[in-house]
């Protein structure tokens, strides 16, 4: 038996933690004995962790990563609080050397592990699931190290020669997708020997039978064209762009598209603001949070991902799954998502070229089928991805 530690935040909802859930719901536990450690116990995925893996204890410390700094000098940990601060203040004075808000997240991790406690167990194997990788590094104990790469490095700017010394200590580097590892390797090539590409795991089983729990009404009308996003409301996720392309479609007299988006995120009073100035109340409709959202995934006409970049689109393949047409923006990585014309549409990267072919699916509903039954006919299972990983071990 192979010990294994795998380190992740939370489990909330999000791509990143759907594909942790998947991965670990196909994971051999005849040869490996997993260990699963989350710095924070919360979100509705943590019912998915299978029985065969060991969910270790919340560490008080380790689980401030994600809390506000008055909730942390409230709990009794104002050394932490402080270094909080430190990193805030300090990651702000970084955007005039052209540093983004990922700066910060680095600070904090530099200023805060000196206060968490190493993990007692020795490992055979330890992975860091979701950057930054520090604590793996220096607080876990393990003969190889793994890191994960979940976004087009090419869109974020941390501190290159800090993030560089971080990743030149692991032993392996995964992308989740080819043009997600080409992304990283531009600004990294010396990484290259250290690099594999495994994608996300797809569990079509499970995601068919999640469609089929429908706990509430499904508000998509039949005369209507409905269009579905899930995503968290981020720049990344290009949920604005959506709203502006629903805009020109509106204009151009599409009073029956509708566009209902699953999410949640630190942009959603700008993307209700946006609705409001818009008219847009009764055509773009925020569904909220919502742990299970194929029910809606299953029954909309097109699935939309509006994003201005990806490492490798959990919610697009999902969407392929269930045999639905989907449509997504020309990000850096798009081609290794979707193949144009064949089992989805990619489109320019604007709320022009969204609302373009929109408009050209609206009208041409041949071209939908098409692409539904594709998706229908192909097998997009891979749980063999898995044997790539294990090789590392």
């Amino acid at each position: 038996m192979k010990s294994v530690l795998i380190a992740s935040y939370d489990m909330e909802i999000g791509g990143v933690e759907r594909s942790l859930a998947s991965m670990l719901n196909n994971f051999d536990y005849k040869k490996h004995d997993v260990d699963l450690l989350l710095y924070n116990h919360t979100g509705p995925f943590l019912q998915y962790i299978p029985a065969g893996v060991n969910l270790l204890p919340q560490n008080k410390s380790y689980s401030t990563i994600r809390k506000g700094i008055g909730t942390i000098a409230r709990s009794g940990m104002p050394h932490l609080a402080f270094e909080r601060v430190r990193a805030k203040f300090v990651g702000k004075s970084g955007i005039k050397k052209g540093f983004d808000d990922t700066y910060q997240m680095q600070l904090m991790w530099r200023y805060c592990k000196k206060y968490f406690r190493k993990v007692d167990k020795k490992y055979d194997v330890a992975i860091s699931y979701l950057w930054p990788h520090d604590f793996v590094l220096d607080k876990v104990n393990a003969k190889v190290k793994i890191a994960w790469i979940h976004t087009d490095y090419s869109k974020i700017n941390p501190d290159r020669e800090l993030d560089l010394k971080t990743w030149e200590r692991y032993d392996y580097i995964i992308a989740v997708s080819e043009d997600c590892l080409d992304s990283f390797l531009k600004i990294y090539p010396t990484l290259a020997s250290k690099c594999r590409v495994i994608e996300n795991i797809t569990s079509p089983k499970f995601i068919k039978e999640m469609s089929d729990k429908v706990s509430e009404r499904i508000p998509f009308d039949s005369e209507n064209f409905n269009l579905l996003s899930v995503a968290r409301f981020s720049y990344a996720k290009g949920i604005d762009i959506a709203v502006e392309a629903l805009r020109i479609l509106k204009k151009r007299g599409y009073q029956d598209i509708k566009w209902y988006v699953v999410g949640y995120g630190g942009d959603e009073d700008e993307i209700k603001r946006l609705i409001e100035a818009y008219s847009l109340r009764n055509n773009f409709i925020l569904l909220g949070k919502r742990e299970n959202p194929y029910p809606f995934m299953k029954r909309c006409d097109l699935y939309v991902q509006p994003s201005r970049y990806e490492g490798k689109a959990v919610t697009v393949s999902e969407a392929q799954i269930l045999g639905k047409p989907v449509l997504i923006t020309n990000y850096p990585t798009a081609s290794s998502q979707v193949k144009d014309g064949v089992d989805g549409i990619i489109t320019d990267l604007s709320p022009e070229g969204l609302a373009d072919k929109i408009e050209t699916l609206y009208k041409d509903r041949d071209i939908l089928k098409r692409l539904e039954n594709h998706c229908s006919k192909t097998d997009f299972s891979n749980e063999k991805e898995l044997e790539r990983l294990y090789e590392l071990f």
